[in-house]
């Protein structure tokens, strides 16, 4: 017997409805989040910086960069996120990274790739572990988000084209300064890969983006490798007053 997919969804759905990932109370819709949960979460819209996607607090032509931008132009072309990082999202990456619950990966990246519009067939790489972390947490929630958007896209997932060639310390209490310091030639692209890379447009994806300091070090070790421009995806993103 046939079972047809939107009676099969539906069937599924009685047994285990959908349930809102902050606060698991079950959804009528199928947006993630319920109507009490989505008026926390705040959710990036132009005006932005053209470059790193820092939302602006006033209306500006689009082409315009943030003061830190304009200062010291990243390597990467153009960086996007989904929402801003505060005290009401948090629970949402962090039960996503460190509880296992990556059954949140394809709404997310369902999220992350509203962002990416403008972006014609990149290649997509995740920012990568040091493999004795990825053996401690047993899974990348970059590489989850990268293979995600890359489905939804119909773009090509490349998850071993970066490395992290050093284990280097949490950046979660360092300064901007401290950050950059921490992850100098951290990344590298080995040589067998190189080839892939020449003239191709990367997007490059993580979870949050805090300084930029990651993001930016990825993309100076890919440009090096040869590939034409990066740009960058993630869900969270920091900003500071």
């Amino acid at each position: 017997m046939k079972i047809f997919p939107s009676l099969f969804n539906q069937f599924v759905n009685l047994l285990i409805p959908p349930r809102c990932v902050k606060c698991s109370s079950i959804l009528e819709n199928k947006e993630g989040l319920c109507t009490s949960c989505w008026p926390l979460i705040s959710f990036i819209a132009k005006p932005y910086c053209a470059c790193c996607g820092r939302p602006f607090d006033f209306d500006i032509e689009e082409s315009a960069l943030c003061g830190s931008c304009s200062y010291d132009s990243p390597h990467y072309k153009s960086a996007r996120s989904v929402f801003i990082y505060t005290a009401e999202s948090r629970d949402l990456i962090l039960k996503f990274k460190h509880t296992d619950s990556i059954h949140s990966a394809p709404l997310f990246a369902t999220w992350m790739t509203r962002a990416l519009d403008d972006l014609e067939n990149p290649l997509c790489i995740p920012v990568p572990l040091h493999w004795s972390r990825l053996f401690m947490r047993t899974y990348n929630q970059a590489a989850l988000l990268a293979h995600e958007i890359a489905k939804v896209k119909g773009w090509a997932y490349y998850p071993t084209l970066l490395k992290r060639q050093r284990r280097t310390p949490s950046q979660g209490y360092l300064s901007k300064k401290e950050r950059i310091q921490n992850v100098r030639r951290a990344f590298n692209v080995p040589q067998t890969k190189k080839e892939l890379l020449q003239g191709k447009k990367i997007l490059l994806v993580d979870d949050v983006f805090t300084t930029g300091a990651t993001l930016n070090a990825c993309s100076k070790a890919l440009l090096k490798a040869g590939a034409y421009e990066v740009h960058a995806v993630t869900l969270g993103r920091v900003v500071t007053p």
